[in-house]
């Protein structure tokens, strides 16, 4: 694939049939670490929620909801 004057690359169309892209639908890019990744956007979604959206099911954390709580709240 090559970058045009314009910044834009076009996604073959086997992968964009594999994942559901159709034209018209809006995306997300994501930088995660050295990489980008082209993710659809959920209609409706504010900029928070894409971020929480993202970050779930990442936490490495074995403490509980009161235990960070309490850490947070500095109790």
């Amino acid at each position: 694939m090559k970058l045009n004057s314009k910044g834009q690359i076009t996604i073959p169309a086997e992968l964009r049939r594999r994942y559901g892209f159709h034209e018209g639908d809006e995306v997300d890019i994501v930088e995660d670490g050295n990489t980008l990744r082209i993710r659809h956007l959920t209609p409706g979604q504010s900029a928070g929620e894409r971020v929480v959206s993202r970050m779930r099911g990442r936490s490495t954390t074995t403490q509980t909801t009161d235990e960070l709580m309490k850490l947070l709240r500095g109790e």
